[in-house]
């Protein structure tokens, strides 16, 4: 038995799910995976999955021997990449993710230069606004936004967000304009379930002399994603709240007018985050020297583009 082979057998079983999955991945038979992990849960007289119709379900033992199975392979993978040139030479596969829209608008445009520039790379872009988890998702790079909770991981600052407030010039001139943040409770609202405002917004203090305000709204239309707020916004169904790079093209079209500048809350930061790697590959660096300065200076003309605003828009209240 090739107890190597037989690790990778049982390590892709368990992350696609089934012998099934593996075997396609892999294309080999079915019949030898299946053999495979067999022989290998009988060379070490313990079982490492349960199998049934439906799933495969790793055993206790099955856990511990699939971490000290994907430290090994991750140990020879390094060793080949190391004999290959990747990493002195910039070549090889990439998995990079980001949130939907952020990724589509500001990123995505960043890794077609960069694939441009370097030919040899081979990037995998997940787009989710779910947190994915690098280490096992197998993720190599992350562009985050928000706060970053103490970890392992290397986050290196790109810049800020904001959350802003927006309705149609035809709703606010049906509607009127909300001057502070309680005029919204006698305004329709669109709320954008992934910022996690549900019912109440939170606002910031003009002069800091309490708290972040929070102002309770009541929804006439709730959504999940930023597009469908923003749209249904433009179509003057009522005030939407998402983050400034969502609106920003609706604002300079003019579709959509900022409202409450004085009481936004504080910028969000982003942050380019990769996993700490004692021998990091050229591939990861010079994405990362690549990537950073340049998604910089576009969230700095984000941040002077609704600074200074559009007279023609009108972005200020």
């Amino acid at each position: 038995m090739d107890r190597f082979e037989a690790m990778l057998f049982f390590v892709t079983a368990v992350d696609l799910g089934s012998f099934s999955a593996a075997a396609r991945k892999l294309s080999i038979p079915l019949p030898t995976v299946s053999r495979r992990v067999a022989e290998l849960e009988q060379h070490l007289n313990t079982q490492l999955l349960v199998r049934s119709t439906r799933k495969l379900t790793v055993t206790e033992a099955g856990e511990a021997y699939l971490t000290a199975c994907r430290t090994i392979l991750d140990q020879v993978g390094d060793a080949e990449r190391n004999a290959s040139g990747e990493y002195s030479t910039p070549r090889g596969d990439m998995v990079v993710t980001a949130p939907i829209v952020f990724g589509r608008l500001h990123l995505l445009p960043i890794i077609n230069d960069f694939l441009a520039a370097f030919p040899d790379i081979h990037i995998k872009l997940i787009l989710s606004d779910l947190n994915l988890n690098l280490i096992d998702n197998r993720i190599d790079i992350a562009l985050r936004i928000g706060h970053l909770p103490d970890s392992s991981l290397i986050a290196t600052p790109v810049g800020t967000v904001n959350r802003v407030f927006c309705g149609s010039p035809a709703y606010f001139a049906g509607a009127g304009r909300p001057k502070k943040p309680d005029d919204l409770t006698d305004h329709a609202c669109v709320s954008f379930d992934a910022l996690a405002s549900g019912p109440t917004w939170s606002f910031a203090s003009t002069h800091g002399q309490r708290p972040d305000l929070q102002v309770g709204i009541r929804p006439r239309l709730s959504v999940n994603t930023a597009e469908a707020a923003i749209d249904a916004a433009i179509a003057g169904v009522g005030v939407t709240h998402v983050l400034s790079y969502q609106a920003a093209h609706a604002v300079e079209k003019g579709s959509l007018t900022l409202v409450l500048r004085d009481f936004e809350p504080e910028p969000i930061p982003v942050s380019v985050v990769h996993a700490g790697q004692k021998i990091q590959p050229i591939k990861i660096r010079r994405f990362i020297e690549f990537c950073v300065p340049r998604l910089r200076k576009t969230l700095a003309l984000d941040r002077a583009h609704f600074r200074t605003g559009s007279s023609a828009n009108s972005l200020k209240t």
